[in-house]
């Protein structure tokens, strides 16, 4: 057996294992369970690739997207590792030559839906076949508290069930302890020794912003610090991607849409122009992400409010999947909040489920209103002692100030109650600021007390107070009319003056344009006009177009970075780049030394 060191340094071409890598390999390749949680990024592939090629018989993997599956097939295609894939994208005479190698012994692994892993023709392939262990990829998928479920891994117990002397690994990147104990119950990994790596992903800049003019605020963060990267902006609806998506375009940004209401066609040509092309940037639901293995993403913007941290965790752990830098902005407002429990409260769930979900955002709006550190409060969400400051996230680069908000905060209380709790946060303002709004005469509000005395604070400022009444639970929304605004058990002793409230100072949106002066750590990529990283880009996406592949599937951005920096000019030098193994060093050595030598 080869060992599992000579495997990472040879075939793949990394010196050292991260984290719990190693001992999780070792544990697999002992025949032994495992339930592996690791962040996006964090290498959880490797965690059953090596123990595959160390073991005998081929693995089969376990996976829910077809992209996901085709990106890591043609990447252990590149390091010199026989792999396969069988899902409804083969034709029936490609699938029939697959299992064939299978049933031959001639795969190392092979990634298979499991829809099709379930049909009882499929399972007695692999009766025939000599197995070396079963990985099931992106496990949260068995939970039906998650926000991936599929419930075709509901049926992947049955794997315990026939091929019990084989070893099984199921990971994920985000489970929560409900989650987390449902995945060992559904898959039956009682026995398995579990893995819990940080949730933490250092290289990644978490920051939310107030919504005033969003689009504004969006080009401002494009043009200032990703002006030609790769990226990923999420919204909640379909007509808000396509209006993003075309709006992008008009100011000069390769921008392209992708949720379930294009066509197959069309999703499949972006999302493909997104992996294999530079600078692409996709407008998505999030009906775009998971299994996405682009590892230069930059950065990952939200317009919209996700429904949960899981959510927002997943959909942010997308960017810097490389390691290296990227950013995670959010712009948030409270029509943000009135929208999701809207959604809520009309689904047709239960509502122990409705329960549940309003926790989750619950969490959410605690964490965008938090004074604090975020990394903080977000690995604390998955029971993970953080100790604070991170200095990579918006709260600590730049302290929000807090300010004793006892006082506004019973005025803007006064004024939801004395109004009649029947109106929401646009009218509210309009009263407090004095505002003789065709809706105030109508309803004769400017005769209440608490109109016009609100003119101590501006229209963004009381739009802020509102909002962190409402995360703060001291208002809610009514769903059954226009999102307005009413009052709660908790806002009595507000009311009454026995409570006081701390308000975060909102920083004012900057009208004109700003480069951004916060330092982004050692781990920048060089800047877009020198000559020698371009050509090392351009002879990479060179190759990938010749083979069909993505230009990362090639190298990662950081090892073209590791060649920019130390320049190889033999293969001895070549060889010992990280990400350079035996397979791609006879394939590119020669290609990309030859650009070396030029500059």
């Amino acid at each position: 057996m080869i060992p599992a060191q000579e495997i990472l340094s040879t075939v793949f071409g990394y010196n050292e294992f991260r984290g719990e890598q190693a001992a999780v390999i070792d544990h697999l390749i002992d025949g032994k369970d495992a339930l592996v949680l690791m962040p996006t990024g964090g290498g959880k592939s490797l965690c059953f690739q090596i123990p595959a090629i160390a073991r005998e018989g081929t693995a089969i993997v376990v996976s829910p997207l077809i992209a996901l599956m085709q990106d890591q097939v043609d990447a252990l295609l590149q390091v010199g590792v026989k792999a396969a894939f069988l899902n409804s994208s083969l034709d029936s005479e490609t699938a029939w030559r697959v299992e064939q190698d299978l049933l031959d012994g001639k795969l190392t692994l092979l990634y298979v839906a499991p829809e099709r892993l379930m049909t009882s023709r499929f399972l007695q392939l692999l009766e025939q076949t000599k197995l070396a262990l079963f990985a099931i990829d992106e496990a949260h998928c068995v939970s039906q508290w998650g926000h991936d479920f599929r419930p075709e891994y509901v049926q992947l117990s049955i794997l315990h069930e026939r091929f019990p002397t084989i070893p099984r690994i199921a990971l994920t990147a985000t489970a929560d302890d409900p989650t987390r104990r449902e995945i060992i119950e559904r898959l039956g990994l009682s026995n398995a020794r579990q893995f819990i790596s940080s949730f933490d992903r250092p290289n990644i800049r978490y920051r939310i912003v107030q919504k005033q003019n969003t689009r504004e605020q969006l080009h401002r963060f494009l043009e200032t610090e990703h002006p030609e990267d790769a990226g990923i902006i999420y919204c909640l609806s379909r007509k808000r991607v396509e209006e993003t998506a075309e709006w992008l375009c008009a100011k000069g940004w390769n921008a392209l849409p992708y949720h379930a209401g294009l066509s197959n066609a069309v999703r499949q040509k972006n999302q493909k122009r997104f992996i294999r092309e530079e600078g692409v940037i996709i407008v998505a639901t999030v009906a775009f992400g998971m299994g996405i293995d682009k590892p230069n993403v930059r950065f990952v913007a939200h317009l919209d409010l996700p429904k949960s941290m899981e959510g927002y965790y997943q959909e942010t752990g997308r960017g810097g999947r490389d390691g290296l830098f990227a950013n995670a902005w959010l712009a948030y407002g409270i029509g943000d909040v009135i929208t999701l429990r809207r959604m809520l409260d009309t689904s047709e769930a239960d509502e122990q489920h409705k329960r549940l979900e309003r926790r989750k955002l619950d969490a959410l709006l605690g964490y965008c209103e938090t004074t604090f550190c975020r990394r903080q409060v977000m690995l604390n969400y998955f029971s993970e002692h953080y100790t604070a400051p991170c200095n990579n996230c918006d709260n600590c680069l730049e302290p929000i100030a807090t300010w004793d908000g006892k006082i506004a905060a019973q005025m803007a209380l006064s004024c939801a109650y004395r109004t009649g709790q029947r109106f929401g946060v646009k009218h509210l303002v309009d009263v407090l600021l004095g505002k003789p709004t065709e809706q105030v005469n109508r309803f004769q509000h400017d005769k209440v007390s608490t109109f016009g005395i609100g003119h101590a604070y501006t229209q963004a400022q009381w739009q802020s107070i509102y909002r962190q009444l409402v995360a703060a639970n001291l208002l809610t929304i009514d769903m059954s009319g226009y999102g307005s605004l009413k009052l709660t058990e908790k806002s009595m002793p507000l009311l009454r003056g026995e409570h006081t409230i701390a308000f975060r100072n909102d920083p004012e949106v900057k009208k004109k344009k700003a480069k951004s002066t916060a330092k982004r750590g050692n781990n920048l990529l060089p800047a877009p006009d020198d000559a020698f990283w371009q050509a090392l880009k351009n002879r990479r996406l060179e190759l990938a177009r010749e083979q069909g592949v993505p230009p990362y599937i090639i190298f990662h951005d950081s090892t073209l970075q590791e060649i920019h920096e130390k320049k190889p000019l033999t293969l001895n030098e070549f060889v010992l780049i990280s990400g350079v193994g035996q397979s791609k060093l006879q394939r590119y050595a020669e290609a990309f030394m030859e650009i070396v030598a030029r500059y």
